[in-house]
């Protein structure tokens, strides 16, 4: 069991239903799974960047990522349909804590001018995402071999069924938030 997985069941999980007034401690919202997101416009281009992509979110997640292909061709951007533009990478179970751990305890606070993330980023039923302008905020990518920076979407998926649910379990897990 992972540390976060151990926090969630001793501290969290018992928080949530003295605060929400659950009547059951399954009905405490947890995390379900994070997808990781790699938009790669300039594959169009050069093909070959998909690779470097798929390497940097292996060693990030600990999982070999889909490469996502183009759903319809697009002339303006000479996109045409089936192209690889992006990769991502869907956790659950035990690398979903372990990623989430290493990403508020190591990696959010490597980021230039971090003041914490915004706390309005909930879509409405209880899902947070979030986006990283840079990959080597991460310790398992290596400065040195990064080809170009690239950006990532992250999105924490829940079974809150509102926002503040989820905001309340994502600062059981000392989720930075602004405010």
């Amino acid at each position: 069991m992972t540390r976060l997985q151990e926090q969630y069941d001793s501290t969290v999980r018992p928080s949530l239903v003295s605060e929400f007034g659950y009547g059951n401690a399954m009905e405490a919202p947890r995390i379900e799974k994070i997808v990781v997101n790699i938009g790669m416009g300039e594959a169009v281009a050069d093909s070959k960047k998909i690779n470097s992509a798929v390497e940097d979110l292996t060693a990030i997640t600990g999982q070999k990522p889909v490469v996502t292909h183009a759903k319809r061709s697009i002339a303006t951007y000479k996109l045409r349909e089936g192209m690889p533009i992006g990769v991502k990478v869907t956790l659950r179970r035990h690398r979903m804590y372990e990623f989430l751990d290493r990403l508020i305890t190591v990696a959010l606070p490597r980021v230039r001018d971090f003041r914490g993330v915004p706390g309005d980023s909930f879509d409405g039923h209880g899902n947070f995402a979030m986006g990283l302008k840079e990959q080597i905020v991460f310790p398992e990518i290596d400065y040195d071999k990064v080809d170009s920076i690239r950006g990532m979407d992250i999105v924490i998926v829940t079974s809150a069924k509102t926002d503040a649910e989820a905001k309340a379990l994502l600062k059981g897990f000392d989720m930075p938030f602004v405010k």
